[in-house]
């Protein structure tokens, strides 16, 4: 019997990697970092990409990392394997926070972490506007182009309010909406040698 390894081929599917579109990884991508990840790129030119893990949350708090933030119910994640010991955000609040770089539609990248602070002692901010992250996902010129040809990503589009909301379990919720041979990706066990 023939098995049919073509449905972990990821056919192009004309989207090229760009600042505000999602990086869906492949069932059996290795790695803690990036198995089953969706990442966000915020930044993608010549010089590489830049993006964040949307569905790796980690079990504490931003005051875990910053004792003088004030007391916020906000999740952080964990964003990649650059830089792991400083926190960036990406939120919609514009240019209320100065400095922001804008993504997409109403979604920011950074901005000033003063302004932020007061906003959230102000109470001027609600959790469901911001999401934190523990390091990034970087690319040099070219990595993640050259990625992309070996399959390890799926590139997809994505709306400000999926980016805001997403959970755990976003990655499946991903693969099944693709349809197709992708939905097909949601039933493979993450260690084949567990099956």
């Amino acid at each position: 019997m023939d098995l049919n390894l073509n449905i972990f081929k990821i056919e192009s599917n004309n989207i090229a990697p760009r600042k505000g579109r999602i990086l869906i990884a492949e069932p059996f991508l290795p790695g803690s970092y990036f198995n089953r990840s969706i990442i966000l790129l915020v930044e993608h030119s010549a010089e590489g990409a830049v993006g964040f893990i949307l569905n790796k949350e980690v079990d504490f708090p931003i005051q875990n990392f910053y004792e003088e933030f004030p007391n916020f119910e906000a999740d952080i994640y964990v964003g990649g394997p650059v830089n792991p010991d400083y926190v960036y955000f990406i939120h919609t609040l514009g240019d209320e926070i100065p400095g922001s770089i804008r993504v997409m539609d109403n979604l920011y990248w950074g901005g000033s972490f003063d302004v932020l602070k007061e906003l959230v002692r102000d109470r001027k901010i609600k959790p469901d506007q911001i999401r934190f992250f523990l390091g990034y996902s970087g690319w040099g010129p070219g990595q993640l182009e050259e990625e992309i040809k070996e399959n390890s990503w799926l590139i997809s589009n994505v709306k400000v309010d999926q980016v805001m909301d997403c959970s755990a379990d976003f990655w499946m919720k991903v693969v099944k909406s693709l349809g197709g041979k992708y939905k097909l990706w949601e039933n493979f066990p993450e260690n084949p040698t567990f099956n």
